[in-house]
């Protein structure tokens, strides 16, 4: 049974991540960090105050990290070096430096590191990614995702338009799923650019970002995602020489491709199939689909898209 605390008692912890480790038959919620310990009433389980105090817990061997992305590197690595596992919230870390540091201290540590791009587990894109190495489009040569909705900054998701805890706006928040689903599909990527702006809504984060990046063989990826769109959008559509692939709305069942139309929904609670298989990562019985290292190529194009152009 491995014994998980979770550190932050946030909307996903709430809705997902916190019912995976309950569901999960080899795991177990064996703690909470949190500054408000009513949250953690509910649950049963030990709470803590301080992370330290909990990873002096010898009995702790998991660690999820559900807080604001400007605490991800500090308590990834701390936990980490306490000899912990450790799987933590999208996106990896603030700046490609601060992603580079944490997946050199899961390599010194010898523990299990994830990152929570959950999209890689979805049925769809599982059955894309063979789909696409069958030849069924030819060559790819163009993706195209879009992430449209409206967010004025305010609620309970405000942090995510402070600069000093999310790092950035859309670009961080969703775009760096939809860039993850690229990476997974094509490879490392080779160069990326991006725009960002603020059109409509003037916080300290941009509202919309538009990257493009560049895969051995040529293959192109485009990712624009905006915060100022009263018409929602999801879509995700890969074209090649031969015929496209269709997974719009990414989130939805539908996969359209030449010669055939399947239905794949993704489970109920989108974080379970990435938990599990990070669990039979650490049991040494599956390959872990979304690790540091390859979170770390995310952050990575991120870091170009939001570099100033001459």
């Amino acid at each position: 049974m491995l014994n998980w605390i979770v550190i932050g008692i946030g909307d996903i912890a709430i809705r997902r991540v916190i019912p995976a480790i309950q569901a999960e038959p080899r795991s177990r919620l064996y703690g909470l960090v949190t500054r408000d310990p009513a949250k953690a009433i509910p649950y049963g389980a030990r709470v803590w105050s301080s992370l330290d105090q909990a990873l002096a817990d010898d009995a702790v061997q998991a660690v999820y990290v559900g807080t604001p992305v400007f605490l991800h590197a500090p308590q990834t690595i701390q936990s980490l070096r306490a000899g912990k596992h450790v799987l933590c919230e999208k996106p990896m870390a603030m700046n490609e430096a601060e992603a580079r540091t944490m997946v050199q201290a899961a390599k010194e540590s010898g523990k299990t590191f994830g990152v929570a791009y959950y999209r890689r587990c979805y049925p769809k894109v599982q059955r894309a990614k063979q789909l696409l190495e069958a030849g069924v489009i030819g060559k790819p040569v163009l993706a195209e995702l879009t992430c449209h909705s409206w967010f004025d900054g305010t609620g309970s998701r405000s942090w995510l338009v402070d600069p000093a805890k999310a790092g950035g706006g859309p670009l961080f928040d969703i775009a760096s799923h939809r860039i993850d689903v690229l990476n997974f599909l094509f490879g490392q990527p080779q160069r990326a650019a991006g725009q960002l702006s603020n059109l409509m809504h003037h916080y300290a984060v941009e509202d919309n970002a538009t990257v493009m990046i560049e895969y051995a063989g040529g293959a192109r990826g485009i990712v624009d995602v905006r915060w100022h769109s009263k018409v929602s959008r999801d879509e995700c559509r890969i074209r090649g020489t031969d015929g496209e692939i269709d997974l719009s709305p990414l989130n939805g069942p539908d996969l359209i491709y030449p010669g055939g139309r399947d239905n794949l929904p993704p489970h109920t609670n989108l974080h379970y199939p990435m938990l599990e298989n990070f669990v039979d990562a650490v049991e040494d019985k599956g390959t872990l689909l979304s690790s540091g290292a390859t979170a770390f190529w995310t952050d990575w194009v991120t870091e170009r898209a939001r570099r100033p152009k001459s």
